[in-house]
């Protein structure tokens, strides 16, 4: 539906984006994920119009919208935008401001916003201001707004950013329900790898301007490319070794390492969830420093004697914690929720 070849674009002195390649088809929420600054929001402006790239070109449907050389006015793309700030006209009702943009505005055009007012929980709120709704409520007018003309593709300026938690839970569900049902792609752009994660069909990780690997969230969460991947899907533990024979043998058990070469010092790289602890003398033996309730699931401080030194791990734990600081415990590693980088891969 949309296709990025190898966009390139600068502010000033600033490379903000080099080199991205990537396609969105039909009926697939894609999102860019990673730290500010990283060029995100900049490939949704771009996408949108309101920017000209330096090299490259975005097509829609294979017709050309941006190059350095031609770009399609936004009016005319077809494309929905929803902005951070939702940019909702403020003299204009909620009903008004999702006609805004239908050119007909015919009794079929109003019957199609009213039922999908109703979908977003909005129907009741035609006639109000927008001073007089609350975020979450103008978040889903600006979504309404963006959706009314029935565009093949919508692009999202990091939509929840400004909701409490339990809101933008229940927000991004209608959304993602909504997508499906009237068959729109979308383009997100957002720092919440948890976020992605339950949005996407597909993941762009960036970081300072250069693609760092896209894929399924499965793929990303569970085939991190390198440590910069692994650290953004959760917090992570960070284990030392030297790579020996091939293996890299370690107090919770011996790793494979055939892609490295004997002495070269790597990072195993650990999930909080990874850890599974025990009273029982099964693993390594650890102890408790002290554990901190988190509502669903706990978080527990651990320190784990290797030679001289203690290191210092975390495990997330379901429910609460029973471990008692100072005593000591037993710690088994999900194999498949250990990651190995060396250590210039960082």
């Amino acid at each position: 539906m949309i296709s990025f070849e190898h966009i390139s674009h600068r502010y000033e002195r600033a490379q903000i984006i080099n080199d991205i390649s990537f396609n969105i088809h039909s009926n697939e929420v894609v999102s860019l994920l990673g730290p500010s600054g990283c060029g995100k929001t900049t490939l949704l402006r771009l996408a949108a119009g309101l920017e000209i790239p330096d090299a490259g070109k975005i097509k829609l449907d294979g017709r050309i919208i941006s190059s350095p050389d031609f770009v399609l006015s936004p009016e005319d793309r077809g494309v929905g935008l929803v902005f951070q700030s939702y940019a909702l006209f403020p003299h204009l009702t909620v009903m008004l401001n999702i006609l805004f943009g239908l050119p007909q505005k015919s009794t079929q055009d109003v019957r199609a916003v009213i039922d999908l007012m109703r979908e977003l929980d909005i129907e009741e709120l035609g006639d109000k201001y927008p001073h007089e709704l609350s975020g979450g409520q103008q978040q889903r007018v600006a979504l309404a707004r963006a959706l009314a003309p029935k565009p093949p593709i919508i692009l999202l300026d990091e939509p929840f950013s400004g909701l409490d938690s339990r809101l933008r839970e229940r927000v991004r569900d209608q959304m993602l329900h909504i997508l499906r049902d009237t068959n729109t792609a979308a383009l997100m752009v957002t720092h919440d790898a948890e976020e992605a994660m339950f949005m996407s069909d597909r993941i762009l990780v960036l970081n300072k301007g250069k693609e760092i690997q896209q894929g399924r969230p499965i793929d990303l969460y569970c085939r991190p490319k390198n440590r910069f991947v692994a650290e953004f899907f959760g917090e992570v533990n960070h284990i030392p070794a030297t790579v020996q024979n091939r293996k890299i043998e370690t107090v919770f058990g011996i790793y494979d390492a055939d892609e490295f070469e004997n002495g070269t010092k790597v990072q195993i790289v650990v999930r909080h969830e990874a850890l599974h602890l025990s009273p029982k003398s099964e693993g390594a033996r650890a102890s408790v420093i002290e554990t901190h309730l988190l509502g669903k699931n706990s978080l527990v401080h651990l320190s784990v004697p290797i030679g001289s030194f203690e290191l210092h791990l975390h495990a997330r734990i379901p429910g609460l914690s029973w471990f008692e600081t100072g005593k000591n415990v037993f710690v088994e590693i999900d194999p498949e929720q250990v990651f190995i980088f060396p250590e210039q891969n960082m």
